[in-house]
Formats: structure tokens, C-alpha cells, sequence
């Protein structure tokens, strides 16, 4: 009954996926650290890059991210300090705090960015048939939604007036 489980394709297809992302993590780490940048402060700059006026809600960060909140609030103090974010006050809810980059961020953003996806297209999406970056961004996000339904929060609303 084991030996069933064992080579069944899904667990092939489990351990595939963990394997190419451990990798591609690695390669990408070593270029991203090359702009003075952790992964995770180059997710949240990204994320924030890629957002409504460049801001998020705090809360939304995390939600999007495998941070908790104070996960959140840690990293952002780490980038506001050296002036890649800042924060603001939700003029509607008092007790909520937006990041926002700044153009400091957007231009480190914009220096790592160039490297970054060329690795991507080397070890990732230039290993692929052609056509197949679309079949595969389509299957990942119906996986990220049925796993992670927050990973949009606050991706497509409008942000707050500065």
C-alpha cells in the first residue's frame, strides 16, 4: 500500500516544486544581497513597487507575505531606517499604518530588478516550452488562492491620499 504513495506523481510533483524553488531561492538570494537587501526587504519593496500608489497596508503586507504581523513590522523598520519606506496613518482607520516606498526604494528596487530577471529567465522561465510561462502562471495562481485566499489583500484597492 506504501509503494503506492510513495511513486505516486503528485508526490513527485510535491517534491519537484520544493526542490526548483530551494534552488532558485539560493541563486536569487546571492544577487539580491548584492544590493545590500535580504530577500524578504526585496519582497516587501516589490510588493509595494507593484501596488496602488506604492503603499500597503500594513496588515495587507502580511497577508501577502509569510510574515506575521510583527514579522511585518520588523521589516519595515529595517527599510524605513535606511530610507527605503516610510509609514503613514490610515486617515480612515486610526489604528492602521500603511507602508509606502520611497524613491530611494523604487530606485534600489529598479537597480536589483535588471539581474533579477534575467536569473529568472536563465534557471526559470527560459527552461520552459515555449508558451508555457502562461499554462504555469494560471495553474500557480489557482494553488496560491486555494492556499493563501489573502495573498491579493490590498494588491488592487485604492490607497489612502498621502
Amino acid at each position: 500500500m506504501t509503494h503506492e504513495y510513495v511513486d505516486d506523481p503528485r508526490i513527485t510533483a510535491m517534491g519537484l516544486l520544493s526542490e526548483a524553488y530551494l534552488g532558485l531561492s539560493a541563486k536569487l538570494a546571492c544577487q539580491i544581497s548584492e544590493h545590500g537587501l535580504s530577500p524578504i526587504e526585496f519582497e516587501l519593496l516589490l510588493r509595494l513597487g507593484r501596488s496602488p500608489d506604492g503603499q500597503l497596508r500594513m496588515t495587507d503586507l502580511a497577508a501577502q507575505t509569510s510574515l506575521t504581523a510583527s514579522g511585518v513590522t520588523r521589516v519595515v523598520d529595517r527599510l524605513e531606517r535606511d530610507g527605503l519606506v516610510t509609514r503613514i496613518a490610515c486617515p480612515s482607520d486610526r489604528r492602521s499604518l500603511y507602508s509606502v516606498i520611497s524613491q530611494s526604494g523604487r530606485a534600489r528596487l529598479e537597480a536589483v530588478l535588471p539581474g533579477h530577471v534575467d536569473l529568472i529567465e536563465q534557471w526559470l522561465t527560459g527552461r520552459l516550452e515555449p508558451n508555457a510561462l502562461d499554462s504555469l502562471l494560471s495553474g500557480l495562481r489557482r494553488v496560491r488562492d486555494g492556499v493563501r485566499p489573502g495573498a491579493e489583500a490590498g494588491a488592487h484597492s485604492p490607497a489612502p491620499a498621502r
